[in-house]
């Protein structure tokens, strides 16, 4: 009898410990796909747009072969600007791939090479048929250099919609992978397992826009309070870089992030934001450790 209820309690207690180990499983399992889920999110390709983009300033200029070179004419394409020089490396090696891309999406794309160099037309239309460059090329004055917010890195380029507005821009030697992957997706082709995401224009596009920036390249706000950090902001968009550039301190510091005049002139002004904070503070300690005056007794 005793044996029978001691084989009982056995039993009660492994029909209680096998939904335990189940539940267990079933968790770990769950854990291990999230894990990977979030392995896989972290590792997925991306590609980055701008959120409500800006029309893309218009201009009209000569190409090579004297043709009027105009934007607006090419509005309905995605249209890819790219600025560069004849004796930029990067420029050169590039050229090759924009050459194919504008092969392959003919019809949808136009690429429009703005040469920045300052040498005659003839040394540049050598350069194009010695590359047998396949898209229209001209000479880009200083003023339209400016237009698109100063062109501080070679190649430099801008991506626009079929509605002629900037999406992208990138500086610097890119793969191409990147180029082809941003234009099918504007041109709604497939693009694979790539995640599109959408920023905010802060300075990255258009240099104006540095007054929308919360945080600047080479800047320390950390030490400053919320109300400090606006006014530190507000400082740097009001006051201007004397390093020749044109631009506000907060503009200098996107455009260029080597400028030593503009990073001084920021830490000067947080050194005195912190240092009004800290002023406070001090005044406040010696306040509250000044020995209180005794009040008079009531009799």
């Amino acid at each position: 009898m005793s044996f029978g209820r001691h084989l009982l309690s056995r039993r009660a207690a492994r029909s209680q410990i096998f939904p335990i180990i189940s539940f267990l499983f079933v968790m770990l399992a769950f854990s291990i796909s999230s894990c990977k889920a979030r392995q896989q999110d972290d590792q997925q390709p991306t590609i980055r747009f701008v959120r409500n983009p800006e029309q893309a300033p218009l201009f009209t200029l000569k190409d090579l072969e004297e043709k009027t070179l105009s934007l607006e004419a090419y509005r309905g394409k995605v249209i890819l600007l790219n600025f560069w020089a004849t004796w930029c490396g990067p420029c050169r090696a590039e050229i090759p791939d924009l050459i194919e891309l504008q092969k392959k999406y003919q019809g949808r794309l136009q690429i429009i090479g703005l040469v920045v160099d300052e040498d005659e037309k003839d040394t540049v239309r050598k350069f194009v048929d010695e590359f047998e460059i396949n898209y229209p090329v001209a000479l880009a004055p200083t003023k339209l250099r400016i237009t698109y917010g100063g062109i501080a890195a070679l190649p430099t380029s801008f991506l626009l919609n079929a509605e002629g507005r900037v999406v992208q821009k990138h500086e610097g030697l890119r793969n191409p992978v990147l180029y082809e992957t941003e234009i099918r997706s504007i041109l709604g082709l497939p693009i694979g397992n790539v995640r599109v995401e959408t920023f905010e224009d802060v300075g990255q596009i258009f240099i104006q826009h540095a007054d929308r920036a919360s945080e600047l390249p080479g800047v320390d706000l950390t030490k400053l309070s919320p109300g400090q950090r606006t006014a530190a902001l507000h400082k740097f968009n009001e006051e201007m870089c004397s390093c020749g550039c044109g631009y506000t301190l907060a503009q200098c510091r996107i455009y260029d992030h080597n400028c030593e005049i503009s990073k001084t002139a920021t830490q000067k002004i947080i050194a005195e934001l912190s240092g009004v904070k800290e002023k406070r503070s001090q005044d406040k300690e010696m306040k509250e450790s000044e020995p209180k005056e005794k009040q008079p007794e009531k009799k």
